[in-house]
């Protein structure tokens, strides 16, 4: 295979994580230069800077393509920048995108990186090229501080890793410590495909702070008091291989008399929504995102509302529409083959209610396994939980209001207030399949749906099914 050849690079880090000695050393490759910050929203390029390759702040600002395109033609050899997570957002997916950008991804124990970026806030001094200008200071410890930054830091590192991963890129990844490897650094050469080694390292840039961490802060107790509650390791995460979703617009319903816009989530209460916002007079459906942009420039001061339900009568209701529709033909000889379940021959339900009751726990188990990335079925809205098809509303835009089904007479009433209209009564609930859940719950069966839905569960509070729901 051809050795990969760059254009230009870019080095993700973040404020002290050593990118200054990093850049130092790059510019000491012949045929490389890296333009420091070039996309900082405050200077182009290093502090006070206001132009760089004949582009000035204001052009940069009107349109980051152009400082992107004087790097590769205005620079002999290979150049690229540094890029934070705070600098321009357009820029971001500009490079990423690109395979002709190298990208390398600088980083540092984030503990080390924030007590470094508290001592620079605190003496004013952000580089050191001389030891005897340094300044001594022992800033405070702040938890909240430290656990927010983590926070957008590693949402920003997940953000580059998928975006990489999605376009199938590699990146040369250098931490903190490497970086006074001369052979790692040279191996960032071979990367960039340049011809140069050094010889030597830079050391323009000094190291500030080299003492234990726990020397650097005036609350050390409290420190480690307050880092054992961290959860470095996402040890409490509970990972979703469940596919992203967007927002189902032909499944939203319009009314053509009032201004709401109901967002179903299918198994969900739809059926009577519908009936509903019908009784108001009838219903647009089957909208795409212009025409539905169209309903909402026509109807000012309109409202969106979705409503939830309860995991366990969720999947009850999509069980019971399988039997009736089969909706997902591929998964009667899954239910089969893997769970050693038959169903009922199409169109015929349950001989008994004892019958069902299996047949729901076995569905139950299968989406358990599904939301875990066990199996080869698709995940249909059906099935999917509750968060990701919120999540996909929002991906466009979320609702106004998002109503539990047993509130839904409140939620009417707060639409009824926010539009200043009265609205019509809701109709009496639809029973939900051949056996009302009533008779079939029990704690096996909530058991099974908490296993399903967990995170449905955790991210809306639902507590047990309440019978006579």
């Amino acid at each position: 295979m051809p050795t990969l050849r760059f254009t230009s690079f870019v080095v993700f880090a973040e404020m002290r994580t050593g990118s200054n000695f990093l850049e130092a050393n790059l510019n000491d490759l012949a045929g490389v230069r890296c333009h420091g910050e070039a996309f900082n929203p405050y200077f182009i390029g290093g502090e006070g800077k206001q132009e760089l390759l004949g582009v000035s702040l204001d052009q940069r600002n009107a349109d980051p393509r152009s400082l992107l395109r004087a790097m590769v033609t205005g620079t002999d050899g290979m150049s690229g920048f540094r890029y934070f997570n705070d600098h321009d957002p357009r820029v971001f997916d500009l490079v990423v995108n690109d395979p002709a950008v190298a990208k390398i991804i600088l980083t540092r124990n984030h503990l080390d990186s924030y007590v470094s970026w508290k001592i620079a806030m605190e003496s004013d001094q952000w580089w050191l090229a001389n030891t005897k200008h340094l300044k001594t200071v022992r800033p405070p410890f702040d938890l909240e501080e430290f656990t927010a930054r983590l926070d957008v830091l590693q949402q920003f590192q997940r953000r580059l890793t998928h975006q990489l991963q999605a376009t199938g890129q590699t990146a040369f990844y250098i931490d903190y410590d490497d970086i006074l490897d001369l052979d790692v650094l040279n191996g960032l050469a071979a990367f960039l495909g340049v011809e140069a080694r050094l010889q030597a390292l830079n050391y323009r840039f000094k190291k500030q702070n080299p003492e234990p961490i726990l020397d650097k802060v005036s609350n050390p107790a409290e420190m480690q008091a307050g880092l054992a509650k961290v959860d470095f390791f996402a040890l409490s995460h509970s990972p979703s291989f469940e596919p992203r979703r967007a927002g189902a617009v032909p499944s939203y319903l319009a009314s053509e008399v009032q201004p709401l816009l109901f967002m179903p989530i299918k198994a969900a209460p739809e059926a009577r929504l519908r009936k509903w916002l019908n009784a108001m007079g009838g219903v647009q459906t089957g909208m795409d995102r212009q025409s539905l942009r169209r309903w909402r420039e026509g109807n000012p001061g309109h409202r969106s509302f979705t409503v939830l339900r309860h995991p366990l009568a969720r999947a009850h209701a999509a069980f019971s529409d399988f039997v009736a529709r089969e909706w997902m033909p591929e998964l009667r000889p899954y239910l089969k083959r893997v769970h050693k379940f038959t169903l009922p021959p199409k169109g015929k339900g349950f001989a008994s209610a004892a019958e069902y009751r299996e047949g729901l726990l076995v569905f139950l188990d299968m989406i358990r396994h599904l939301h875990n990335g066990r199996t080869e079925l698709r995940t249909p809205p059906h099935l999917a939980t509750q968060g990701t098809i919120l999540q996909g509303f929002a991906s466009l835009q979320g609702p106004d209001l998002v109503i539990r089904e047993d509130r839904l007479a409140e939620g009417v009433a707060w639409l009824s207030a926010e539009i200043g209209r009265p609205l019509p009564a809701l109709p009496a609930a639809v029973a939900t399949g051949p056996y009302a859940l009533d008779s079939l719950y029990g704690p096996d069966l909530e058991a099974a749906a908490r296993a399903a839905y967990g995170r449905d569960y955790t991210a809306f509070g639902f507590g047990d099914w309440q019978p006579g729901f």
